[in-house]
């Protein structure tokens, strides 16, 4: 059958359409960049598009041509500067279903959440609910499916900040330790729609998907701990009152377009835990792996230690380079006549201080810019041009500088390496 996948570039979205191509299916995705999709999935037929755009039935109407299936695994845990909650899980679905009763698609496979769980007020839950009981009463073939924590061989939001949180040295602070987590494996998620597809679930059923086993927060982070290979270390119970200097970064973060799993959604979830509801239905004879099956199943290596250590480096490195440009560019504007000392040799007085000005305010530029996710790549790459132009014009105008050894070049080597390695472990998206 031909099959479109909302959210196929995503962590489930990309595992179930990997299994729906070993099915022998046709997959299409749509993606905001299906140049770099089609590069990391090419046997997928990408369609450019953007959910949050897609807000009219007509919209849909050439996208959903000639499909069968439709197979949404799209979502967003927050508003932000990419996401709109609103338009792409509630208005653009909506907008789906209309168009689908017209296309004649024969099945809609909803990947959703529990709904009804503490934060079921916050938009991202509010709209996948209002969207599920659309497709319900929209009487088109449907199944949803509501996964518990989805953990894999890859990682990415919950699941990556599980991982570096494990590998922290020592002590394992953790907030809401004792929270209750069931978990499912993201290739049994696949395996529930690829059955769906097949048509051997009854259209119609909202199914809960977890492994049936419970942990507490504390005993999955050890869990992984364990994965990684590394000794045993104590958690810390800290207070959620603590942890919320943090949460409100994080959703300052996401306002700026980065993803962070430690936005206030989270934690209002993760306050309650994340398991199945009560009144779930049965499903099917598939058992689903618990998590240190899904874990055994997927020995870790090296990259993924590098990776758990990694992570939460990245916030780190990106806040730090920003603080640096921006203190380089505003600091000389405090006295500029005194930092155009270095031109005043080499050109008239106006001339050095509108100079000292211009590049105060591209280090500015620069040090806000990579704080904005949509621009941190451009401003990255602005950040090595400027210093490489940095040392050349050193060189040219005063030579000697190059003889102390608290020179330019001394100076430039760290903010060089931050800035480079901040750029390869940005995520590609």
């Amino acid at each position: 059958m031909k099959i479109l996948i909302l959210g196929a570039t995503g962590f489930i979205g990309s595992t179930i359409a990997a299994r729906l191509l070993g099915d022998g299916h046709d997959v299409t995705g749509l993606s905001r960049n299906p140049g770099r999709a089609g590069i990391k999935q090419p046997s997928i037929s990408w369609i450019k598009a953007d959910l949050a755009a897609m807000t009219e039935p007509s919209d849909w109407r050439q996208t959903l041509q000639g499909c069968d299936v439709v197979v949404n695994s799209a979502g967003a845990l927050q508003d932000g500067l990419s996401d709109d909650l609103f338009a792409a899980q509630e208005k653009a679905m909506l907008a789906l279903y209309a168009e689908a009763r017209n296309a004649g698609i024969r099945l809609v496979v909803q990947i959703s959440a529990r709904t009804d769980c503490a934060g079921s007020d916050r938009p991202f839950l509010a709209t996948k609910r209002n969207a599920d009981r659309a497709l319900a009463a929209s009487g088109l073939p449907h199944v949803i499916l509501r996964p518990a924590l989805v953990i894999g061989r890859n990682a990415h939001g919950g699941t990556a900040l599980l991982r570096s949180l494990a590998a922290l040295p020592l002590i394992l602070p953790l907030v809401h330790a004792s929270s209750p987590i069931e978990t499912v494996a993201v290739d049994d998620v696949a395996a529930v729609v690829s059955t769906a597809v097949d048509g051997r679930l009854q259209q119609g059923m909202d199914i809960d998907l977890a492994s049936g086993e419970v942990s507490k927060l504390a005993d999955l982070v050890l869990l992984h701990r364990r994965w990684l290979g590394l000794p045993p270390a104590h958690v810390i119970p800290i207070s959620g009152s603590l942890a919320r200097p943090i949460t409100w970064l994080a959703d300052m973060a996401g306002r700026l377009g980065w993803r962070s799993p430690l936005r206030s959604t989270a934690m209002a979830i993760m306050s309650e835990g994340v398991v199945s509801r009560p009144t779930a239905q049965p499903a099917f004879d598939l058992k689903l792996k618990t998590a240190a099956e899904t874990l055994d199943a997927n020995p870790s290596a090296v990259q993924d230690l590098w990776f758990a250590r990694l992570y939460l480096l990245k916030p780190l490195a990106t806040g730090g380079l920003s603080l640096f440009w921006l203190l380089s560019g505003l600091i000389p504007l405090l006295s500029p006549m005194a930092a155009a000392g270095h031109f005043l040799a080499f050109m008239p007085k106006t001339s050095a201080i509108l100079l000292t000005v211009a590049t105060c305010l591209l280090d500015i530029a620069l040090g806000a810019g990579v704080l904005v996710k949509l621009f941190s790549r451009l401003a990255l790459c602005g950040m090595i041009a400027t210093t490489l132009a940095y040392l050349a014009g050193g060189t040219l105008l005063e030579p000697s500088l190059w003889l102390d050894p608290l020179g330019p070049l001394v100076k430039a080597i760290p903010s060089l390496l931050l800035t480079l390695m901040t750029l390869a472990i940005l995520e590609e998206r």
